[in-house]
């Protein structure tokens, strides 16, 4: 049976015996990273579970169990299980054995969370949304430009569990970057809270540098010669998404400054000073989306009155050439009707004479419309 078949058949996690089951398939396949998303087994909710002793990656020797349980007696270290969108009963053992709150247990099954930092007893439980730029050659009024998932993070004194929703925000590379910086780790669960924040707001800055590129273009063809031809359906298009980004980033602005400011028991004072660095970071991404909002609303202005005056200009010009045209049509109307006795009737050059001055009179208007602009 292939790996991923393996971790589905044991993720009974409702039992104790399915935990000690996947603790068993962790230390028999113990070269197996499977934080790495390239490497972690689709249809398994479980991605890694890994001790770590004074920041240093220990092997898992006992089954889960016995591991949580020699950890808490030890005193030092901590386990970081990491999952992907389980279900109930694939989370109902994790929450008896780390004693999580029931509510806290639906809103990390559940997802669709708002951005919240909440505490239950000895545990904190937060949520984080993920987002990613969603790569296209052409912006159109139905391009997605901004993708959502989500991460929830349960941080006791002696673990860590974390629950991802949506196929991107991968912890993987994250895990191997703290890895290589035991002296940040071996700080404890709160460091591992603080690294998922930062590479969480890390991500909104660099989506709200890719939205920036989008909006600059729609910019340039807006003002371009014929903007007023622009779809507008982009901007409505890159407002709803920047929308959706900031459903993401603007509730987090509270959480994280709880963090960095109030006593939390999980969290280390010192790493409560990394809290405001990220809250920091966090500030100047909720200003980016808030001035490309406001430029967004400007640029749609600004088409709409180009729609505008495009429109006058049409007007103008027609208008120019119904009063060109009404002179012939008034002087044809004229010798249009039937009385015997009108000038030039029965005269020879009469109606050279006419045509004449009709052409000198349109020429005149002509001439006159033009320098005035209107055609």
């Amino acid at each position: 049976m292939t790996m991923a078949g393996n971790l589905r058949k044991v993720t009974g996690l409702g039992r104790v015996g399915g935990l000690r089951g996947v603790a068993r398939l962790a230390r028999r396949h113990a070269k197996v990273d499977l934080s790495h998303p390239a490497r972690s087994p689709l249809g398994s909710s479980v991605v890694n579970c890994v001790t770590y002793q004074e920041g240093v990656r220990a092997p898992v020797r006992d089954d889960l169990v016995d591991t949580v349980e020699r950890v808490r007696k030890s005193g030092q270290g901590f386990v970081w299980l990491g999952l992907h969108e389980p279900t109930n009963a694939e989370f109902a053992g994790i929450a008896e054995l780390f004693d999580l709150h029931p509510l806290a247990v639906e809103d990390a099954v559940e997802a669709h969370q708002r951005p919240k930092v909440e505490r239950y007893g000895e545990t904190l439980f937060a949520v984080f949304k993920t987002v990613c730029y969603v790569e296209h050659e052409e912006l159109t009024a139905t391009s997605e430009v901004v993708n959502t998932g989500e991460i929830m993070v349960f941080v006791g004194r002696d673990f860590v569990v974390t629950v991802r929703h949506g196929r991107h925000g991968s912890l993987g590379p994250l895990r191997e970057e703290l890895e290589s910086d035991p002296a940040q780790l071996a700080k404890g669960p709160s460091a591992v809270l603080h690294a998922i924040a930062d590479h969480v707001v890390d991500d909104y800055l660099n989506v709200t540098d890719a939205v920036q590129a989008d909006i600059d273009q729609v910019e340039a063809d807006v003002f371009a010669e014929n903007g007023a031809r622009a779809d507008p359906g982009r901007i409505y298009q890159l407002k709803r998404e920047l929308l959706e980004l900031k459903r993401a980033v603007v509730p987090l602005k509270r959480p994280l400054l709880d963090l960095a400011d109030r006593p939390v028991r999980v969290v280390e004072p010192e790493i409560q000073a990394y809290f405001r660095d990220v809250s920091d970071h966090l500030l100047r991404a909720t200003e980016q989306i808030a001035a490309f909002d406001e430029l967004l609303n400007s640029i749609l202005q600004a088409h709409l009155a180009q729609v505008t005056v495009a429109q006058n200009e049409d007007m103008r010009k027609i208008t120019a050439w119904a009063a060109v045209i009404a002179v012939p049509t008034m002087v044809c109307g004229v010798y249009g009707m039937n009385f015997d006795h009108m000038p030039e009737l029965h005269w020879r050059f009469g109606y050279p004479l006419v045509i004449g001055l009709i052409s000198v009179a349109c020429l005149v208007l002509y001439r006159g419309f033009r320098r005035n602009g209107w055609l």
